[in-house]
């Protein structure tokens, strides 16, 4: 494989003006870009064809676990890059990624390749990096060039890497499918490219014209595309109908690629579920599995409105090959519905009667009626049901049926019915009726193949779009089963001090040595009117009692916690009691996701006062079917959620199941909690008291300036910066948990990727990755066990975000203790119901691990085997007689 710097990448002829069109100060739709190249032989001399639709991305590199990938690594293009896999083995020096990890020398090598160098990568499709138990036969993983991941793919270098089941690979293709498509969605931002300046010396017509700081100029760089075509001009997505199409997808770029891939026509499954269309955000790798029916070209797009109108579009073909339907369901019951759009004058907030309600309230921005606002009534056109098919009686809406608000009325069908929708349009504009999740043909798809108007984003939670819901009690057997009979206090305290975001730019510095100066400097840089990284902050601690005057000082595994508070951890059926003092100058209070409380409302806790709060842990909040073990939830302070948030007070809570037997701890279990989150310093309680502290010159501080907000945003992993979150230290052979939390804005879509490991995660089944999506309101357990040592990179995928200082590492030591080869002993007491004695027992590290209970002192050690009978054991009742044994699995671990 090559790179190659191609002069000219067309993204479609002549359309959609804003991004396509050339001018004195525009570029067009014909960018230079730096591409992967495949080619037959070490003399890079003849290429390998790939497929039309691949597009700008590199060759399909695909393997089985155990198979050893090596790639020969020639750079053709003008500045240094690299080869970065995503999924697969890799020892140092084969990660073609730079960043500070205290290697040197040799080991360094593979993190700059320069023009005109070769550099020979090896990676390893290890059993822990390939698809898990739930996962697909082969699972969608991506490469790409890491000098500075954010502009070398912009400049065009990834592609995609299949890995899969051993067994599974005829030759090149999966012998279980008949077709496959690989299929990027990305926003790609060419204003980030390191091909910028040539694209605008070269395709401007007056390059001295451009301003790259202009808006307009930025926007129209912003290509919205699948594999680098728009509006439906990626080629040969061709199948025949009834085929097995598998489909790999992934997304890339930045917080506006919040992606929802939609196959018009058609349904496939991923991970066992049933669905039409698929959520992709930056390093989401996705696999799906289509049955392609109904003949016909069918459109394939991003949902998102903006993507739409911006172009990501493609079609797909479904050919009548004649072959035989799957299909053998017998349609013969027929529902019918009689639907018309008609036109309304709707009301977002019919609450909202008073203007002296609205004043001075988040919801004024949006219900403020004047002579230059509309206020909160719209006319709108909506879905209405009718009785028959002569639309003269509209259906009455039931009470339970209130709810659904502007929704058209709900559509009910069984597997097997035909659904008959008789619409009739009552508006003043062209409208139609399209489903999703069912079959349909073309003549009834009620979607024509056009750009539709774009959306406008907002905070959502202060903009309104909340609800409260009521729950009754509506008998005595209603009551909760659950017995609360394990109490657990914690004293904890809301605290004000000084926080450094980053306290240390060394890291930052060698990590962005490419850049003429550090994309880090907008935030952490304090001249003259901006704050710099040290803000006045709230934080929740925890003390040793109720006197609060004695801190508890964090153990150096709580270290990586950082601005969260205290790790808090329970069971199912455990009561928690929080005895929260406010040390802090305004009022505060603590409540956790998951937790049953006695009153629907969270009481105040004034400055200077201390109040107790009750959680209780009920079944409902811990781990259900498929989930593991131990699962987070979020805590924080209610009294204003974001700003409160913002100001720093959350942490997490970590609820666990129920324990009736005890654990045999032959691994040493490691935690680690770390929030995603955008700190928006904008938006916290002290911002006044910040500019006045830290500002340079305070009197020239325009709260208002678009700069200044920027600077005030930290894109954080605890509270840390630019690799300044120190303490995710491991060793070979743990067993370690990462709970991960996301909250926030619509700008914290977080994509968690580690470096050097693979994790696996449980949601109806066990799958296996190495990037989380994190959304402000989710909360996951991943489990890592790590058998390569090194220190790597941890991050988020987002370009802003990398750019922003959204990184740090963990490190994997050489695993504990002298001897390798075998577990230490390890003798756990045991107290088991029905028997009159404490038995004991011992895990035996032989080949034949079983575990035995008997009698008598520590010193002992029996022979390894398992308790068959009652007469070894004259102490142990009728009900005491079944063997048991522990799987040599977990001793291995």
């Amino acid at each position: 494989m090559r790179f190659k710097e191609i002069k000219r990448w067309n993204q479609t002829p002549l359309q959609a003006r804003v991004f396509l069109q050339r001018g004195p100060d525009r570029i067009g739709s014909s960018y230079k870009k730096a591409v992967y190249k495949q080619f037959t032989d070490n003399s890079f001399k003849k290429t390998v064809e790939k497929p039309d639709w691949l597009g700008f991305l590199g060759p399909i590199i695909k393997a089985e676990v155990g198979d050893s990938i090596i790639v020969h690594l020639k750079n053709f293009a003008s500045r240094s890059y690299t080869l970065h896999p995503h999924g697969v083995k890799y020892t140092k020096e084969n990660e073609g990624a730079f960043y500070p990890d205290n290697t040197k020398d040799l080991l360094k090598k593979d993190d700059a390749v320069k023009p005109g160098e070769l550099y020979t990568y090896k990676w390893d499709v290890a059993e822990d990096h390939g698809p898990a138990e739930g996962d697909s036969n082969c699972i969608t993983r991506i490469y790409h060039s890491h000098t500075d991941a954010p502009k070398d793919v912009a400049s065009g270098l990834v592609g995609p890497l299949i890995t899969c089941r051993k067994g599974t690979l005829d030759g090149g293709s999966d012998r279980h499918i008949d077709a496959e498509f690989i299929l990027m969605f990305s926003v790609m931002d060419e204003n980030l490219s390191w091909y910028l300046d040539d694209n605008i010396e070269k395709y401007c017509s007056e390059p001295a014209k451009v301003d790259k700081e202009n808006e307009d100029f930025q926007e129209s760089n912003k290509m919205h595309s699948i594999n680098g075509y728009m509006y439906g001009y990626l080629p040969n997505l061709t199948m025949c109908a009834e085929d097995k199409v598998k489909w790999h997808l992934f997304g890339m770029g930045n917080e506006a690629d919040i992606h929802s891939a939609y196959f018009h026509g058609q349904v496939f499954t991923e991970r066992n579920h049933r669905i039409d269309s698929i959520s992709l955000f930056p390093a989401t790798f996705v696999d799906a599995l289509m049955v392609s029916k109904n003949p016909g070209e069918w459109l394939l797009s991003c949902q998102v409105n903006d993507h739409i109108e911006g172009g990501m579009q493609a079609i797909f073909e479904v050919k009548d090959c004649k072959k035989p339907t799957t299909d053998h369901n017998e349609y013969t019951n027929i529902r019918h519905y009689y639907l018309a759009a008609e036109e309304i004058i709707w009301n977002y907030g019919p609450s909202f009667v008073s203007i002296k309600f609205l004043l001075n309230s988040e919801s004024q921005t949006f219900f403020e009626q004047n002579e230059k606002r509309i206020g909160g009534s719209y006319k709108k056109a909506v879905y209405k049901e009718y009785t028959d098919g002569t639309f003269t009686k509209c259906k009455k809406r039931l009470p339970e049926e209130e709810h659904l608000g502007l929704l058209g009325p709900v559509i009910k069908a069984e597997v097997g019915d035909i659904i008959r929708v008789t619409f009739k349009n009552n508006g003043s504009h062209p409208f139609s009726i399209q489903p999703h999740g069912v079959s349909y043909s073309k003549g009834n798809e009620g979607a024509l193949y056009h750009t539709i108007s774009g959306g406008e984003y907002g905070n959502h939670y202060t903009g309104g779009m909340k609800q409260k819901y009521k729950v009754q009690k509506c008998s005595w057997w209603n009551l909760s089963p659950t017995l609360y009979l394990h109490e657990k206090t914690y004293y904890i305290a809301a605290v004000e001090v000084e926080w450094d975001y980053s306290p240390n730019r060394t890291w930052e510095h060698e990590r962005h040595e490419f850049h003429e100066e550090s994309p880090g400097n907008p935030f952490l840089n304090k001249e003259e009117k901006f704050i710099g990284s040290k803000y006045k902050k709230v934080v929740y601690r925890e003390y040793n009692d109720r006197m609060f005057s004695t801190p508890k000082e964090r153990a150096e595994e709580q270290q990586h916690l950082e601005i969260l508070g205290p790790l808090l951890l329970a069971n199912v059926g455990d009561k928690v009691t929080i005895v929260f003092k406010n040390l802090a100058t305004r009022p505060y209070s603590i409540h956790a996701h998951g937790v049953k409380t006695d009153s629907s409302t969270v009481a105040v806790t004034q400055p200077g006062e201390t109040r107790t709060y009750v959680w209780k842990i009920p079944d409902r909040s811990g781990s259900g079917k498929g989930d593991p073990s131990c699962i987070p939830w979020a805590y924080y302070s209610v009294v204003d959620k974001v700003k409160d948030t913002y100001s720093g007070l959350i942490g997490t809570l970590v609820v666990c199941s129920k324990q009736y037997l005890p654990t045999f701890l032959l691994q040493k279990r490691v935690e680690f909690a770390l929030l995603f989150m955008v700190f928006d310093e904008n938006q916290s309680w002290y911002l006044d008291e910040n500019i006045k502290t830290y500002s340079a010159n305070p009197g020239i501080v325009n709260k208002e300036e678009e700069e200044f907000i920027e600077s005030n945003k930290m894109h954080a992993i605890n509270g840390k910066l630019f690799g300044n979150l120190h303490g995710l230290t491991m060793h070979v052979g743990d067993k370690v948990s990462w709970y991960l939390m996301g909250m926030g804005n619509e700008v914290d879509m977080h994509t968690a990727h580690f470096h050097g490991h693979s994790f696996d995660y449980k949601q109806t089944g066990v799958y296996r990755a190495d990037v989380f999506d994190l959304f402000p309101g989710t909360f996951q357990t991943v489990e890592m066990f790590p058998k390569y040592p090194g220190t790597w990179l941890l991050h988020c995928h987002v370009t802003d975000h990398i750019h922003g200082g959204m990184e740090t590492t963990y490190t994997v030591l050489p695993k504990e203790g002298k001897n390798l080869q075998q577990p230490p002993w390890v003798a756990v007491w045991v107290t088991l119901a029905r028997i009159s004695t404490a038995l004991h027992a011992k895990a035996l590290p032989q080949h034949n691990p079983y575990i035995k209970a008997y009698t008598g002192s520590l010193g002992t050690q029996p022979a390894a085997g398992v308790l068959t009978s009652r007469e070894e054991f004259p102490d142990a009742s009728q009900d005491f007689k079944s063997s048991f044994c522990l799987s040599d699995s977990l001793f291995r671990h």
